[in-house]
């Protein structure tokens, strides 16, 4: 390994726009890094996803052209 090419590899605080902020180890220079989301603010992590297709989008396409419209069987 080629001496004094990786960088410095340090303590990291990470911070979500929620406040949660936990500690890693990381390569960033300024040694904190800003997070948009995290896993105790992220939808799919708390369970409160929403479902964005409710019975919507793949039953309208059925109706209209039926149930093998989108298979194309030679």
């Amino acid at each position: 390994m080629k001496p004094d090419i990786h960088p410095e590899y340090v303590e990291t605080q990470v911070t979500c726009t929620c406040g949660a902020s936990f500690t890693t180890r990381s390569t960033a220079k300024e040694g904190a890094i800003r997070a948009d989301v995290c896993s105790a603010c992220h939808p799919f992590y708390t369970g409160k996803q929403k479902i964005l297709d409710t019975g919507g989008r793949v039953a309208r396409f059925e109706a209209r052209f039926g149930k093998n419209a989108g298979s194309s069987k030679k």
